[in-house]
């Protein structure tokens, strides 16, 4: 039997989070109890802690995780590469569940589920205290996007894997398949944008990221980019521009910063306030193609753990991750995280290697 868990329990703008000690319930088959190793601050946590996005107010917050399963119900689930789950295996929980039989979910779109679950974004009262990862456990419901990963990969890379790198995989492949000596412009040098740089890098593109912190451009130069530039400078014409700063200004100048026949992907503005005034024969005219980003499907968390595993050695993971705080430090590394530079900030319920 497992032992208590415990989570941390957001009551809502303002609120100091509390931990609620709890008995983990019996499991329902393809579930999974997740003992927490690491779970990263995402930038739509401190969103919602600050009252920017609305969030479950009582509720668990967190939802970039890794851990190590400690209990499995019956008829265990598949990752996302095919391979049976077993008690032992260090996991990356996907950011939601999805029903699988909903309508969105048989055109292949299970992160636009009708029925849709997100791990971090559920009302306590509905979802229960093991629903988000600023927690000791986590319940892993069926159908949920799992990436079983090795001991060797870096926390650092292996929490995010779920929500940041996932999504930038999505992101790239909408650019297109051929990136090679093309010109991409990424927008945002977050987790998100430093992410789709290296992927981009490693399919030959040169890319130039915009963002107006010197540390973070610095950042981008040792994930690849081939140049950076701050806000006021003019990148070169992209044959694919990818937003991913949620910065209103860089979805509206998508247009005029896309080449002819390029492709503009938007991944970054989920939030309301960024009205386009696009002219329709600008699209036309210039051949353009727009793809909308929001989440990711199974199969990008399978080449996000893919990639991660072949980078690793090359990425410069301490740039990646801060500070790492306790479970109850909370609240700290949540203000952390919303001052600092650091790329990301962690929370972990036991010490942790940051190396690893």
């Amino acid at each position: 039997m497992t032992a208590d868990a415990v989570a941390m329990v957001w009551p809502g703008v303002g609120g100091r989070h509390r931990p609620v000690t709890v008995r983990p319930e019996e499991l329902v088959p393809s579930e999974a109890l997740v003992e927490v190793e690491l779970a990263t601050i995402c930038g739509s946590d401190l969103h919602t802690v600050s009252g920017r996005r609305p969030g479950p107010a009582p509720g668990v917050l967190g939802h970039e995780i890794v851990g190590r399963v400690v209990r499995l119900g019956d008829s265990p689930p598949r990752d996302v590469r095919g391979r049976a789950v077993a008690v032992g295996d260090r996991v990356a929980v996907g950011i939601y569940a999805a029903c699988g039989e909903c309508g969105r979910c048989r055109r292949d779109l299970p992160q636009k589920c009708e029925r849709l679950f997100k791990y971090g974004h559920a009302p306590l009262a509905e979802a229960g205290p093991l629903s988000g990862g600023y927690a000791t456990h986590v319940r892993v419901r069926a159908d949920t996007p799992l990436a079983v990963v090795p001991p060797d990969l870096p926390a650092a890379l292996a929490a995010p894997l779920g929500c940041a790198t996932a999504t930038a995989v999505a992101a790239v492949s909408a650019g297109g398949a051929e990136v090679r000596g093309r010109n991409v412009t990424v927008c945002g040098a977050g987790l998100l944008g430093l992410l789709a740089t290296a992927m981009l890098a490693d399919r030959g593109a040169a890319v130039t990221v915009v963002d107006p912190d010197a540390g973070r451009r610095a950042t981008a130069k040792l994930m690849g980019a081939a140049n950076t530039v701050g806000l006021t400078a003019e990148p070169p014409p992209a044959d694919v521009y990818i937003e991913l700063s949620g910065a209103p200004a860089a979805a509206r100048d998508a247009v005029a910063r896309t080449a002819t026949g390029g492709t503009i992907v938007l991944a970054g503005t989920v939030s309301p306030g960024a009205p386009l005034d696009w002219e329709a024969q600008d699209l036309v005219r210039g051949l353009l193609t727009v793809r909308g980003v929001h989440n990711y499907a199974p199969a990008h968390l399978a080449e996000a753990a893919a990639w991660s595993e072949s980078a690793a050695a090359r990425l410069p993971v301490d740039a990646l991750l801060g500070a790492v705080h306790p479970l109850d430090g909370l609240d700290a590394a949540l203000q952390e995280a919303a001052r600092s530079g650091s790329i990301r900030v962690g929370v972990a319920p036991r010490e942790i290697d940051q190396g690893r």
